[in-house]
């Protein structure tokens, strides 16, 4: 009757226990990673919003015709700098 309790030394769930320890904390290391990661690629500065919605809208003007090669080039050069 002073047997063991969780049945023939290999812990509550038997040789999963280790295996479903291992997926647990590989999954939480998974989720700690791809958090840090969207962070981090959110953190962009207004200025570099404004840069990135200014090339979108000179792209459209020039895919449009509204602008030639020559002033997308310009334009382009003057906002990088």
């Amino acid at each position: 009757m002073m047997g063991n309790y969780f049945g023939g030394g290999y812990g509550y769930m038997g040789g999963f226990g280790f295996f479903f320890m291992l997926l647990f904390w590989g999954l939480v290391i998974w989720a700690l990673i791809t958090l840090v990661k969207a962070i981090s690629e959110k953190r962009q500065s207004p200025s570099e919003i404004k840069e990135d919605e200014a090339m979108k809208v000179l792209r459209e003007r020039y895919a449009k015709g509204e602008i030639t090669k020559e002033q997308f080039e310009q334009t382009k050069k003057d906002l990088n700098g």
